[in-house]
């Protein structure tokens, strides 16, 4: 291609610069030596790159800058041979010279830089420099000329004009620009897949951590050096690179020329394999196992070595070790824990240890030294099993031994020759032909394994299988119904107010209650059914099945199993629970939609009174999917702008004088409206997101309050899991910062159950809270679980009588009993106390004849969008807006 290219140029070059040179008698140019210049344009070229190419010596690169040079030099003069003049031309020999001289000597130090590629430096010399060899060329070449009129000089062969000419100069360079674009983009690919595959075997070889690998040139001197030569010698690359091979080796070997001896048998033979003591930078020495070839290139030219080195001292170890034990063998093999055989190159038994025999069960005398292989595994098997075995058993087994005993370093296989026996036995062969062989009771340690194994499958309490078992199980019996056809069942148990068992009679007698329950599903159930336990109080079974019969006898075992009284020393339980069934394949395609369909099913079967098992309709899931489906919108409706506030006016009990707002948040939905609280707010609560809309309805209401006419306070609800939330307090901080709203005028509403789960928690938030100055109030109190501990432990600032209380005043003594009640108690704590749903007149004089501090309802105003100037209207007009 860069012959192509070039004798291309070059030709096209020297006929553009032809088309320029006009002595006036120009008729044409023959299209023979046209042609026959462009050939030899290309071969020249072609041969001279070659040359370049292939490398080599001095002689070599000046070889191919004379193909190249005198090629372009028979391209100029056989091109002039082609101008048809009524003339004819005459030359200078000295000047002829001297042109294919400058096109020879400076095409050398082209193809040179060319060659080398180390940048666009070197490219863009090259360029210059054959620019240089062509126009000393043709110039020279034009000034040897001279033209002597002479009309009769016209041919009469076949011409091309000018103008013809011209155009196949032009074909000419295009075809040049095209392959010159080829040429570029096969380098470029070219480059980049030698890059690429550089790089992966660069990085193989670098990742290997536990092997020495390295180069070596052809002296044995380092040139490249990984991560394993460097974990194991000691040396980084840039310490490495500077030694020899024979740095490593110790000072008597290398007086005695073995690095010498081993590269040049690596040289001689291709490969060298070989052990001994080497040595590290820190002086340590260890045993290593050494591999030398010798490399060389695609042409064959020998370019040095590659070597990899292992560190074998452990298993010299290990054989000095052995051998150690061979000169004391009957010490040795009397006190070894495994057993231990030896066999020779023939298959016989050398010497056995006792151990041996008695893993075995087998005498010295049943096998004395002699005994081939075969016949002693024989008679081991034998022994153990209790029986004859049969010649296909035992070419199987003998086939196994044999193949890992044929392995170059051995192998093991682990055996179970019967229930309380589970053996390792280890072949490893010798270098002078045969093996030992040694043999591990793993017994115990195989046990623990299975132990281990059940306990991750399995139900610690119960002994049934867990959720991952039950899974695993039911996908096997979906492929098979798939497959073969059929149904299976998934049955969710809910047991019936356990919850209440644990609380009465304490967590022992339930966890009683629950092993019982398991042992009751083991006897009840058969073949692929299976009841699992999921955690607590909830279980899930599994049946396979052809007909609803077989289905509904399944059911009522487990109802049996549920529904029989549990008697435990005084205590008599009556267990009973809740049954939903989903059926694979019409309620569902995967395991994990029946399982959910059968829970779905479950909780119907629980709010459903009198129902103890129900099955599953696709229309039970529609809730929970719309609960889903307002879910993912809540998530947005923060950045959609569909989230405001309503503010509800609290007022002096006396004299009606505005204290302040309460904060209550709104969601208007794109689709479906205005969205209730109460409707939203615990979705928000299961989801997560309420910790992010409270701190936004924290903020807004902070920023709208800092805004208001008159410092009043507004208060804000929190929920109980934005009060357990870290960042509570950092929240508050913010939202006062930002808004610059005086502490003082925010107040932050909690009910009781917020605080239950965690009271020491809770109360380390509320004091971190009231340290900033906000105060808090105890909200819908008299219900849930409302107790003078809590309002002697937290540092409450106010007490909010539940609306319900109020609501029912009129026509409930008790209820006017618990209001007067909670006013007494809020007096003789010296907190204030206000009453929700103030609705009418009578309400108001109670609350005013009772001494109540404030009040708040649908009396005093509905919520809107802010106080403005509301407060200045009548109780009427005030209303209606």
């Amino acid at each position: 291609m860069a012959g192509l290219v070039s004798g291309f140029g070059i030709w096209a070059t020297h006929f553009v610069a032809m088309l320029g040179y006009d002595p006036g008698m120009i008729v044409g140019f023959a299209m023979p030596s046209t042609a026959a210049s462009l050939v030899v344009a290309i071969l020249s070229t072609t041969i001279g790159s070659s040359l370049a190419l292939d490398g080599g010596s001095l002689r070599r690169s000046w070889l191919a800058a004379a193909a190249f040079g005198a090629g372009i030099a028979a391209m100029h003069y056989l091109g002039m041979q082609a101008v048809e003049l009524a003339g004819s031309f005459r030359w200078s020999a000295p000047l002829v010279l001297v042109s294919i001289v400058f096109a020879i000597v400076p095409t050398r130090y082209a193809l040179g830089c060319a060659v080398e590629r180390a940048s666009a430096a070197s490219a863009l010399a090259a360029s210059l420099l054959l620019v240089t060899a062509i126009l000393m060329l043709h110039f020279t070449g034009m000034a040897a000329i001279s033209v002597v009129p002479d009309p009769v000089q016209v041919s009469d062969e076949t011409l091309l004009s000018p103008l013809s000419l011209g155009m196949v100069v032009a074909g000419a360079a295009f075809v040049v620009l095209t392959l010159a674009l080829l040429v570029s983009l096969f380098s470029a690919r070219t480059r980049s897949a030698i890059a690429a595959s550089e790089r992966e075997f660069r990085v193989l070889v670098q990742g290997i951590s536990d092997h020495a690998l390295y180069m070596l040139d052809d002296v044995g001197n380092v040139v490249s050096w990984n991560a394993g030569a460097e974990r194991l010698k000691g040396y980084t690359v840039g310490e490495a690179c500077r030694l020899n091979l024979a740095d490593f080796y110790s000072s008597d070997d290398r007086a005695a020329g073995l690095p010498t001896a081993s590269l040049a048998a690596a040289r001689g033979s291709g490969k060298f394999n070989g052990e001994g003591w080497r040595y590290r930078k820190d002086g340590s020495r260890f045993w290593a196992h050494v591999t030398i070839e010798a490399v060389h290139d695609e042409r064959g030219a020998f370019r040095g070595f590659a070597k990899i080195t292992r560190d074998m001292t452990r298993f010299k170890e290990d054989q000095d070790h052995l051998r150690a034990l061979t000169q004391n063998l009957d010490a040795a093999l009397s006190n070894m824990h495994q057993g231990l055989c030896l066999f020779g190159a023939d298959e016989k038994l050398v010497i056995a240890n006792a151990r041996a025999g008695h893993l075995f069960g087998v005498t010295k005398e049943d096998c004395p030294a002699g005994t081939p292989f075969a016949l002693l595994l024989r008679a081991g098997l034998e022994k153990r099993c209790g029986g004859a075995v049969t010649d296909t058993r035992m070419a199987e087994v003998l086939s196994r031994h044999r193949e890992c005993i044929a392995q170059p370093g051995g192998g093991t296989l682990v055996v179970q020759l019967a229930e309380d026996c589970i053996l390792s036995i280890a072949h490893r062969p010798m270098e002078e032909g045969g093996w030992v062989t040694t043999f591990d009771d793993i017994t115990e340690r195989r046990l623990a394994e299975m132990r281990i194994e059940h306990m991750a499958l399995h139900d610690n309490l119960t002994g049934l299988p867990n959720r991952v078992h039950f899974v695993e199980k039911l996908d096997a019996a979906v492929l098979r119904a798939a497959s073969e056809g059929g149904q299976v069942a998934v049955i969710g148990i809910d047991l019936d107010r356990f919850k209440e068992v644990n609380d009465a009679h304490g967590h022992a007698t339930g966890d009683r209650v629950l092993r019982i329950l398991a042992d009751r599903f083991g006897r009840a159930i058969s073949g692929e059914e299976m009841v699992a336990r999921f955690g607590g109080d909830e279980f899930a079974a599994m049946k396979p099945f052809a007909d609803d019969v077989a289905l509904a006898d399944f059911l009522e075992r487990l109802e049996q199993a549920l529904g029989e009284p549990i008697a435990l020393d005084a205590v008599v339980v009556n267990p009973g629970a809740s049954l939903g069934v989903a059926i694979y394949p019409q309620d569902g395609s995967t395991c994990e939609q029946i399982v959910n369909n059968a829970d779905l099913a479950m909780y119907r079967a629980k709010v459903t009174l009198g129902a103890q098992v129900c099955y599953y309709e696709p229309g039970m899931d529609e809730a929970a999917r719309a609960r889903r489906v307002l879910a993912n919108d809540l998530r947005e409706a923060i950045a959609r702008n569909e989230l405001s506030l309503a503010f509800q006016v609290q007022k002096d009990v006396p004299t009606e004088r505005v204290t302040g707002y309460e904060a209550l948040l709104r969601w208007k939905h794109p689709r479906q409206g205005s969205i209730s609280p109460a409707e939203f707010i615990p979705i928000a609560e299961e989801s997560g997101e309420i910790v992010k809309i409270g701190a936004w309805t924290l903020r807004e209401a902070c920023k709208q309050a800092a805004r208001w006419p008159e410092p009043w306070r507004v208060a804000v609800n929190l929920s109980p899991i934005q009060l357990m939330h870290v960042d509570l307090v950092t929240t508050v901080t913010e939202a006062l910062v930002e808004s610059r709203l005086p502490a003082r005028r925010l107040e932050l509403e909690i009910t009781e159950t917020a605080i239950v789960s965690d009271k020491a928690r809770a109360l380390h938030i509320l004091r971190q809270i009231k340290a900033l100055g906000v105060t808090i109030a105890i909200d819908d109190f008299g219900t849930g679980y409302s107790s003078l501990d809590t309002l002697n432990s937290f540092p409450f600032d106010k007490i909010k009588i539940d609306k319900s209380f109020l609501i029912e005043s009129e026509g409930s003594e008790q209820a006017r009993a618990i209001i007067r009640a909670v006013l007494a108690l809020g007096r003789s704590l010296a907190v204030p106390v206000l009453a929700e749903g103030l609705e009418s007149a009578e309400q108001l004089r109670l609350l005013r004849a009772e001494g109540c501090d404030e009040a708040q309802g649908f009396y005093w105003g509905r919520p809107h969008s802010g106080p403005g100037d509301l407060r200045s209207l009548p109780r009427g007009a005030e209303e209606a807006a």
